[in-house]
């Protein structure tokens, strides 16, 4: 659903992290096709094989295959770094037949990238929850804003609530410029994944 008319975009959520005043002007998302889309770096939904896959296609399912199933677990796994995934694929090559090593590495790259495309998409659902919820912070900071200014124009205002107005606007702000930090570093993660599938690639294309 479109974000309401007069309301920050999401990508605006970078600057609040950056510190800037809540009543900024929004930043523009790096992705125009999505404007809900909150992180500076540019939206890509999906990795293709073809973009880091020079070899021959795969062929077949690589579910169907226990060893190229557990190894693509494994590889995709961010704690499996690359020097491992390097010895498990030079391992894995060397039981195979020369003719047929470079159609199984590349079954066994499908494995690791749609098992990092499943992990990537799970972030990105998670990244767009995260900030609509922090529009739905920004609304009430505002919201608490104007009650305030209303609260300190009125000269019979008792004193005590207007500090305790203030107190509860300055937490809010607070809180939601933490998360807007948090998600900043969140964004990074996609980014990640698709450097981690293009490394994969190559080492098991140098093996194939």
């Amino acid at each position: 659903m479109p974000a309401k008319s007069g309301r920050a975009s999401l990508a605006a959520l970078t600057a609040l992290a950056l510190g800037l005043p809540l009543a900024a002007g929004p930043a523009r998302a790096a992705d125009q096709s999505d404007p809900d889309w909150p992180c500076v770096q540019r939206k890509v939904p999906s990795l293709s094989m073809g973009q880091m896959w020079a070899g021959p296609p795969a062929e077949g399912d690589w579910q169907e295959d226990p060893e190229i199933a557990r190894l693509a677990g494994v590889m995709a796994a961010r704690r499996t770094t690359l020097d491992e995934v390097k010895a498990l694929a030079g391992d894995y090559a060397a039981k195979l037949d020369p003719d047929a090593r470079p159609g199984r590495m590349a079954l066994l790259f499908q494995g690791v990238l749609d098992r990092i495309n499943s992990e990537r998409a799970d972030v990105m659902s998670g990244i767009s929850r995260y900030a609509h919820h922090q529009i739905e912070l920004s609304d009430g900071v505002k919201a608490e804003e104007a009650a305030l200014a209303a609260l300190k124009a009125d000269p019979k205002a008792d004193p005590d609530k207007v500090e305790e107005a203030q107190d509860k606007l300055n937490w809010n702000i607070r809180v939601y410029r933490e998360r807007a930090q948090s998600l900043t570093y969140v964004c990074e993660t996609p980014v990640l994944l698709e450097q981690r599938a293009f490394a994969i690639a190559r080492i098991l294309a140098e093996i194939a």
